[in-house]
């Protein structure tokens, strides 16, 4: 019951769910350079949404990433660049090339790193077991 001087309790924030983890496997570190550093099953083609929560996940030793450049048809056009907390990462999208699906990661002074994108509908069971046998052995084989 409410009195005159009673003052109505604030409703409680709207309950959010988390992001989702970004779903990401580094190849193990090796002395052998290699074509690809990783795999990532992004959850949607929203780069956008997508690509915040990968630089998230990358390992806390690798240095701030600057550049994105994405290869491949899946992905929108994108804006020049987008603020990924509170630093810019300039984005490209490429279509030409040949070969699969990939992000490059560019960090001036320090590297890159490509990672080979798993399309966000392939079948659990398939990218789960690219995903282990890139942690495992650091190459994918063919299915």
């Amino acid at each position: 019951m409410t009195t005159a001087g009673d003052r109505p309790h604030p409703a409680p924030p709207p309950h959010h769910a988390p992001p989702p983890v970004a779903r990401l496997t580094i190849a193990p570190h090796t002395g052998t350079a290699r074509r690809i550093d990783g795999v990532w099953w992004p959850h949607s083609a929203d780069l956008l949404a997508e690509l915040p929560e990968l630089l998230a996940a990358l390992p806390f030793d690798w240095p701030r990433i600057t550049h994105a450049t994405v290869n491949g048809a899946p992905w929108p056009p994108l804006p020049a660049h987008i603020l990924v907390e509170g630093h810019v990462v300039r984005l490209r999208r490429t279509t030409g090339r040949p070969g699969p699906d990939t992000v490059c990661l560019v960090s001036p002074g320090h590297g890159r790193w490509d990672l080979l994108i798993i399309p966000p509908g392939t079948p659990e069971p398939e990218a789960v077991r690219m995903m282990a046998e890139m942690a495992r052995t650091g190459e994918l084989t063919p299915a």
